[in-house]
């Protein structure tokens, strides 16, 4: 499994832009379609909100990709 790390730069990142941020997908429309498609886990669960707001020590997965999101730096 590939363990990536991502770190937030303001409170929260919208899940299809976390996906293109961390380059798990080429665009936010592809990462939109990932998600819409039940591809990515949230913290364990599907999630199908494209949108979602993702913030510090979630856990984001799609395949063999495991994403932890991690707090804004001091």
């Amino acid at each position: 499994m590939q363990q990536l790390q991502f770190t937030l730069t303001r409170e929260f990142i919208p899940l299809c832009d976390l996906l293109k941020a961390t380059g798990v997908a080429d665009s936010g429309g592809m990462g939109k379609a990932m998600v819409a498609d039940g591809l990515v886990k949230v913290d364990g669960q599907v999630e199908l909100r494209k949108t979602c707001k993702i913030r510090a020590d979630q856990i984001v997965e799609l395949g063999d990709v495991r994403i932890h999101v991690l707090p804004i730096e001091a």
